[in-house]
Formats: structure tokens, C-alpha cells, sequence
């Protein structure tokens, strides 16, 4: 048992070393798209359509839609807000708002039909606001962006300008979210963090790489290659959509780009407490582990080997030295590898995690919270496949 717990412990040190050294530093929240310069200018601007899926999204357009309406584009625009069978006047509230804006015309409220079978609800939603554009208006961008998310005035400028210069088909930014309740400060930095070890950001912006992933929250994405890969009808039973999308795309041998988002794209989404973002989670956790309880079993290992078991072999250790104090050479030795292992370990992952607190403006002790986050993320991953297999699956923007 002693052998086992030291290579244990190896293990767990070479994981951190290995992403500490990995080539696309996936670790180091970088790229931030808000640091660099805009582009220069294209000679024209081109037609963009902003489509707005909302489901039961009154309360959140007042904080949103006028940015959209609003935005700082010299180029033809407009907005598509496609209700998804709401319930709450969001129909109703978005043509206030483009009304006290003075851009009614610039905004069009599309209907939602009833859900079709195949279909999840929000790339439906997507469907139809893309049908409407390119029936009425032809234009040579999409951005999607969900009606949660705020728009700095000149975020459409730059990301037109981004994928013009660069010829990008899929442009992407990952919305700074919200963390200021206590539950935030825990589990959002390590949101993103998990994201960025996944698809590490300099991989997905290698045309090269196979690597590919986009944020669902702002996508500016070039209609020919939507058209290309056929549609949302591509994706249109994929939960994790964004993700789904940019895979459809970057097959075409297309240049993608994503970057965060420090200030100029926001998604105002309020999750004060564990049990609100543990409901976020456990809808697509299960998904991206493909439905396989074989991949379930590798990821709570996973989790235990590399964020769980440096702190327990520190602390174990530790006790351990007090305890067999006079145990002898063996017994100090056995304390001594535990001890190395769980802090040499430990101050890997307090590294490699520094810097998503740093970016969220935490103080510096926020890092040594990524095991108890690491519990609560495998607790929701399991609980999501559960909820697979029993058939209690939530939808698009369910609660």
C-alpha cells in the first residue's frame, strides 16, 4: 500500500508538470481578445444579422438588447430576436426596448414554432432566426449571442474586423462571467479553467490543429460556412451546441479563433448559489463525456488522482510524521514521500490555477480551493449521468 500511495502520488505530480508544460499553455487564460488592438478596418462592411435566441428572457433583454440595437458598426446590421414559445412578454418587452433605443427597424422579433422531433430547443431557435436573415437580408455574418450576454458598443466592430483581416469562418468569445456570490468565486473560475484544459485556446486558433471549440454565448460565424456545413441542421441535436458547431466548421479547413473576453462581451447570468450552478453543470456533463460510463468512471478517477489526492497525501503525511514521531526510519520515510508527493503536487495545481483567479480578481487564496470545486464538479457530473439514465433530463433554459 505504501508503494502504491508514493506512485500515486508520482503520478499526480507528473499530470501538473505535464500541463504546466504543455506547449499551448492552455493554463494561462490567453488569449483575452479585449487586450489586442482592433484590426484595421475592411474597405466596406459587410451585412451582419445578430440572432437573439430567448426563452422566458423579459427580465434579462432590458439589460442587453439595447447595447445590440445600439452597437458602434458602421456597416448594415440588425437584430433577430427568435421567441422560443416564452411565456413571460418577451416578445412584447424586446419591441419596447427598440422602441425607447429608436431602433425599431432595426429590430425583428421572429415567432418560434413548436419544437420539432431531433431538434434541441435552442439550435431550433437558431434555425429559424438564420432562415429569416437569409430570406430577408442575405448578409455575410451571423453573430449569435444568447440575450444574457452584454455587448461593450464596439464589440461587433472588432469582431468583424477580427474575422475580415484574419479571414476567420468562426469567430468566438468566451463571455467574462459573473463572479461575485461565494458559490461564483468557487465553481466559475474553475469553469473556465476545466474549459481551457479541454480545448486549450491556441489549439482551437491553429487552422492546423483538430482541435476545435467555440463559446455558445458570442459567435460572429461567416453564413457561406454555416451554409457549408448545412445548416444548424448540422448540430441540431447537439446539447452542447457551440462546441458541436465549431467542429462542423473547422472540417471544412477554415480558420477559427477564440479568445476571452475581459470586459467588452459580459454575460450578466446570476448563479448565487451552489445548487443554481450545479442545475448549469449537470445538463451537458454527462454529454461531453459522450454518454459512456466507461469515460464517467476514467473522469472520477481522473478528478480524485489529480485535484483530491495531493491535499489528502500532504495532510495524511503530515499526520502521519506526528503520529509515528518515534515510529522509526521506515515510518518517517513512508511520511516523507507522502508529504513531497501531496506538496509537490499541491503547489503545481496552486500554479497552474493562479492565473483564472487572478483574471476573475480573486485574492490569491481562492487557489488553494480547486480540490472542494473539483469535488463539487465530479458530484454534478455524476448526478448528470444519473439523471441520464433515469430519463430526468432538463431542457433548453429549464430551471
Amino acid at each position: 500500500m505504501v508503494v502504491l500511495g508514493a506512485l500515486l502520488g508520482l503520478v499526480s505530480v507528473l499530470i501538473w508538470l505535464r500541463i504546466w508544460l504543455h506547449p499551448a499553455c492552455p493554463w494561462d487564460f490567453q488569449p483575452v481578445g479585449d487586450d489586442e488592438p482592433i484590426p484595421s478596418p475592411p474597405s466596406e462592411w459587410p451585412s451582419v444579422c445578430i440572432l437573439v435566441p430567448a426563452r422566458n428572457e423579459r427580465d434579462s433583454l432590458p439589460q442587453t438588447l439595447p447595447a445590440l440595437l445600439q452597437q458602434d458598426y458602421p456597416g448594415p446590421f440588425r437584430v433577430v430576436v427568435v421567441d422560443d414559445r416564452s411565456q413571460d412578454g418577451t416578445a412584447e418587452s424586446a419591441r419596447a426596448l427598440a422602441h425607447e433605443a429608436g431602433a425599431v427597424g432595426r429590430l425583428h422579433v421572429v415567432k418560434g414554432k413548436d419544437l420539432p422531433a431531433g431538434w434541441v430547443g435552442k439550435v431550433w431557435a437558431l434555425e429559424q432566426g438564420a432562415t429569416f436573415a437569409l430570406a430577408t437580408q442575405s448578409p455575410k455574418y451571423l453573430l449569435l449571442t444568447d440575450a444574457d450576454i452584454r455587448h461593450a458598443p464596439n464589440s461587433l466592430r472588432r469582431l468583424v474586423s477580427e474575422s475580415e483581416s484574419r479571414h476567420l469562418a468562426l469567430n468566438s468569445r468566451m463571455a467574462r462571467l459573473r463572479c461575485v456570490s461565494q458559490a461564483e468565486r468557487l465553481l466559475i473560475p474553475p469553469f473556465v479553467f476545466f474549459f481551457n484544459l479541454l480545448y486549450p485556446m491556441r489549439q482551437v486558433n491553429d487552422r492546423h490543429s483538430r482541435v476545435a471549440a467555440a463559446a455558445g454565448g458570442c459567435v460572429l460565424l461567416a453564413t457561406e460556412a454555416l451554409m457549408c456545413a448545412g445548416g444548424f441542421a448540422c448540430i441540431r441535436d447537439r446539447i452542447i451546441d457551440d462546441v458541436s458547431l465549431a467542429q462542423q466548421i473547422k472540417a471544412q479547413g477554415v480558420s477559427l479563433q477564440l479568445a476571452l473576453s475581459r470586459t467588452e462581451v459580459e454575460s450578466l447570468r446570476i448563479y448565487d448559489s451552489i445548487a443554481a450552478l450545479w442545475i448549469m453543470v449537470r445538463r451537458t456533463a454527462f454529454t461531453e463525456l459522450r454518454y459512456s460510463w466507461v469515460r464517467l468512471a476514467g473522469a472520477v478517477v481522473g478528478l480524485v488522482l489529480m485535484f483530491l489526492l495531493p491535499p489528502l497525501w500532504l495532510i495524511g503525511g503530515l499526520v502521519w510524521s506526528v503520529m509515528d514521531a518515534s515510529g522509526g526510519i521506515a515510518a518517517s520515510s513512508v511520511s516523507a514521500v507522502l508529504v513531497l508527493a501531496g506538496l509537490g503536487a499541491s503547489m503545481l495545481m496552486a500554479r497552474v490555477y493562479q492565473p483564472a483567479v487572478r483574471f476573475f480578481g480573486l485574492s490569491e487564496h481562492w487557489v488553494w480551493t480547486l480540490p472542494v470545486a473539483s469535488l463539487l464538479y465530479g458530484a454534478m457530473t455524476v448526478d448528470s449521468a444519473l439523471r441520464y439514465a433515469t430519463g430526468m433530463r432538463i431542457g433548453w433554459r429549464d430551471r
